[in-house]
């Protein structure tokens, strides 16, 4: 599965940017995904979930504290497409974003792909 991030860019405080993850691959392991999540890696710190989706709680959202109320992740299905909607950014929004997907390639495999990621900048 490859993946494909696109949407960075510098934005004010306060203001909002949609990132895309564009999903590509086998069917069959496009269809086995069974995690996609938004991850960051602010400068000079470890890269940190942001949110993510799983099928293990039927899809249900999942956010860290620190964007709860302000990001929204979601997917478009027939495009194979993750998104996070950000809003009300700050200036410690300022990261890479990557996107990342777990599928399982056999009964005791699973497989893990990262996208290359993409910039947010927050800057006055």
């Amino acid at each position: 599965v490859q993946l494909v991030e696109s949407g960075g860019d510098f934005v004010h405080p306060g203001g909002s940017l949609r990132l895309s993850c564009t999903v590509s691959g086998s069917p069959e392991d496009i269809s086995n995904i069974y995690f996609m999540g938004w991850y960051r890696r602010q400068p000079e710190k470890s890269r940190e979930e942001v949110a993510s989706i799983t099928v293990d709680n039927g899809w249900a959202p999942n956010y860290a504290e620190f964007v709860k109320g302000r990001f929204t992740i979601s997917r478009d299905i027939p495009k194979n497409t993750l998104y996070l909607q950000m809003n009300a950014l700050d200036f410690e929004d300022t990261a890479v974003y990557y996107c990342s997907v777990w599928y399982r390639v056999s009964p005791t495999r699973i497989d893990t792909s990262w996208g290359q990621g993409t910039q947010v900048t927050v800057s006055s």
